[in-house]
């Protein structure tokens, strides 16, 4: 690195943990990167960016009792859900309850069809589900969060020293008042009262903003949560990151300033990497994202898992492939299953799988290793920054555990539905749908008056009836007493075909 802070050397160095920034017109993307190896990747694109964090000024389109929730429109396409157990006592929806004692009342109490609300995101919207609401703002820095409306002040469960808790805490109380109090956040450990309350101070400085907007009428985004680049490194910085390695200059000067401001020790490591190859080349970045699309995942012994996303769950299958293993069966299997727990926490990081996860390890009939494999799995999933929640073994020897969801999954965000198979993931063979056209030429002619057929259908249908089916074909012809012709559409799906009377 020279002394103006720009890299351009071809070398990955081998880091500790590395933020890899590369930032264009369209969209802003950042790798995670923890000794060599690619563990997570965040993409914005500046036309969809994500709603998490967004405060909004709604109104009650929909109250539904039966399930205890109601629509709100906020101004998007689809109108977002706030459940009943998401409005909280400190809003101006509820009437006060006494503390401690507070349970979900009746939707139909809590709010009317028509009224205003403040909301903030909490769930960008999923598939064909709106964003999930709740009426608990929270506006986050550095080192602190700000509750607005509460009294409270909460420290991080990741700050384990009883003394540093104390501390942080007794610095904290006088930033508290009647507009709020705050959460301390991990990345305070060790801060000092100075840092702790300029940060407080910028907190209420946009609650004060946020508040006079509310005043304004109308519905309205009346907060929006930082850019991609700034929002990683404010919520990344507690991983004790060696680099920032940043490939556009007028994003190197935004992420200095506001490091500048909040977090100066992490203002040095904050890099321009003007090197020929593309930054994401650095670490084979590019390539590791299309695997991560991919179905099937190798491991290193020669065994796969092949992980599977559908709308209700996520599954993960393991198999030995492979792997023979150099002394028996089930120490073969649970070495397997040993490394596929591994490879399964990197996954979900990397491919941010969330939900319901259902995990199919080799069958093991030993019960220790089941302990080991489920300790191992554990330990893994313990540097996901994303809580995780595992139930252990099911009586059908499955693993069930959860992943909190906040965001779309790589896949969604990269990919769309197959215009093909309709998201089956599976499509007609050509056989099936030869077969379908036979059937279809017998109805017409025996319900139409025609002199012959002519079919337009897909190439790998069309070469089949030419060659493989031609028998068929033949026989066919013969059964109706009528010619069949047959036309190839190179833009047909394989299942796609038109049968039309001449």
């Amino acid at each position: 690195m020279s002394s103006t802070g720009t890299v351009n050397s071809k070398t990955p160095r081998k880091a500790g943990s590395e933020l890899l920034i590369n930032v264009t017109p369209t969209e802003a993307r950042v790798a995670l990167i923890e000794h060599g190896v690619l563990q997570e990747v965040h993409i914005e694109r500046r036309m969809k960016r994500g709603l998490v964090g967004n405060i909004y000024k709604g109104k009650i389109s929909r109250v539904l009792p039966g399930m205890q929730a109601a629509f709100v429109d906020i101004g998007l396409e689809k109108a977002a859900f706030l459940h009943a157990s998401d409005i909280f006592p400190h809003t101006e929806c509820v009437a006060d309850v006494e503390k401690g004692n507070f349970v979900v009342r009746d939707i139909a109490e809590l709010v009317r069809q028509g009224q205003d609300i403040m909301v903030q995101v909490v769930k960008d919207p999923l598939g064909t589900k709106g964003a999930r609401l709740t009426t608990d703002i929270t506006l986050p820095s550095r080192y602190l969060v700000f509750m607005p409306g509460s009294s409270h002040i909460g420290v991080s469960q990741r700050i384990e020293s009883e003394e540093e808790r104390v501390r942080l805490k007794d610095i904290t109380v006088p930033f508290v008042d009647e507009d709020g109090g705050f959460i301390i956040r991990t990345a305070a450990e060790g801060a000092g009262a100075d840092e702790l309350r300029q940060d407080a101070a910028f907190l209420r400085r946009v609650w004060a903003k946020v508040s006079e907007r509310r005043k304004r009428p109308g519905t309205m985004l009346l907060y929006q949560d930082l850019a991609l680049p700034v929002r990683v490194v404010r919520d990344f910085v507690g991983l004790e990151l060696d680099s920032i390695q940043v490939d556009a200059g007028g994003t190197v000067e935004e992420l200095q300033q506001f490091a500048q401001e909040f977090m100066p020790d992490v203002a040095g490591k904050i890099e321009h990497y003007t090197g020929p190859a593309p930054l994401f080349d650095l670490y084979d970045v590019e390539n590791e994202i299309q695997r991560a699309l991919e179905r099937k995942v190798e491991l290193k012994s020669g065994g796969y898992l092949i992980i599977d996303q559908t709308e209700a769950m996520t599954t993960v299958d393991i198999n030995t492939g492979g792997f023979v293993g150099h002394r028996n069966l089930e120490e073969t299997i649970f070495n397997t299953n040993m490394e596929a727990t591994l490879a399964i926490a990197r996954q979900l990081r990397l491919r941010n799988l969330g939900g319901i996860i259902i995990i199919d390890f080799i069958d093991m009939t030993n019960e220790e290793h089941k302990a080991r494999v489920l300790n191992s799995l554990a330990n893994a999933l313990s540097k996901d920054r994303v809580k995780t929640n595992i139930s252990g073994f099911s009586g059908l020897g499955l693993v069930e555990m959860t992943r909190k969801r906040t965001r779309e999954s790589l896949e969604h965000v990269l990919c769309g539905e197959c215009p093909a198979c309709r998201g089956a993931g599976s499509m007609k063979t050509v056989e099936t749908v030869s077969y379908e056209v036979f059937r279809e030429i017998i109805r017409l002619d025996r319900t139409y008056k025609a002199d012959e057929f002519l079919i337009y259908c897909a190439p790998a249908v069309y070469e089949a009836l030419a060659a493989d089916e031609a028998h068929s074909l033949a026989e066919l012809e013969v059964y109706i007493g009528k010619r069949v012709r047959l036309q190839c559409e190179p833009m047909y799906v394989q299942s796609k075909f038109d049968v039309v009377m001449v």
